[in-house]
This record gives C-alpha cells, structure tokens and sequence, in this order.
C-alpha cells in the first residue's frame, strides 16, 4: 500500500514524498489564496489526479488490446467555486488522441478512462466534463 508524507515548510508550502519510490514533489497556495502560485497547489493536484489517472487506465486499456494510443495529451482545467466555501468546482477534461485509433476502439477507450479510480472518487458536486477529439493536434 503506497503511502505519502507531507512536511509543511512554511509560507504555504509542503513537500510530500511517496515512501515506496522516493520521489518528491512540492506544493504552494496558489495566487488567489494568498500563495505565490509558485508550483501545483494541492486542488491542481487534483485535476492533475484525474487527468493522469485516465490517461493510465486508457493506457491499460489500449495496451491490452493492441491500440496504439501513444501521443495522446489530455487537458485539464480547474475551476474553483467561492460559495458556499472555497472548493474546486468544475474540471473539464480534454483528451487528443490520434486519428490513427480505429472508431470500434475508441468507445472502449472512453469508457475506460471514465471507469477510472479517481473519476469515480471525485464528490458528485463537482461537475466533470469530459470530451474526446481526434485527429488534429490542438494547442492547449
């Protein structure tokens, strides 16, 4: 079972590290909640959870059955709501996927990414909206 500690180290930042690899990532307050925006906050953690969560269990999905899906980026935006309090709100998804995926795949694809464990975990007060476009890249 993987586990994270978190050191606060002061002026809104935190450093957690994932025991079972070592790796390290940091936090700040972001801008509009008196921090200095100066990497993810932990509500981007969030949307940063669920964009690579889906990409993953996609990933799992292609790969096991011999979709070719590499290349794919995936868009989030977070929006966060004031009231009643401070929470995020809305996560929009985007993902590009190449053209080259044969359309009898792509809804075995889609529906994997939305099955995934973080997906589902989100608070059904937050609106999810995700879409799915493929063929030309566009720019996020």
């Amino acid at each position: 079972m993987p586990e994270i500690d978190v050191v606060y180290e002061g002026e809104l930042h935190t450093r957690a590290v994932h025991a079972p690899s070592g790796a390290e990532l940091s936090t700040d307050a972001p801008k509009d909640n008196e921090g200095k925006g100066a990497t993810f906050s932990p509500s981007d953690l969030v949307a940063t959870a669920l964009g690579s969560c889906m990409a993953t269990i996609m990933g799992i999905a292609a790969r096991n059955h011999g979709v070719a899906m590499e290349g794919t980026r995936v868009h989030v935006s977070k929006h966060m709501a004031a009231a009643p309090e401070r929470r995020i709100g809305r996560l929009e998804v985007t993902f590009q996927l190449p053209d080259a995926i044969a359309t009898s795949e792509r809804a075995l694809l889609e529906e994997a990414a939305l099955g995934c464990p973080v997906c589902k975990s989100i608070h059904p007060d937050i609106e999810v909206v995700v879409s799915f476009k493929y063929g030309a890249r566009e720019h996020f």
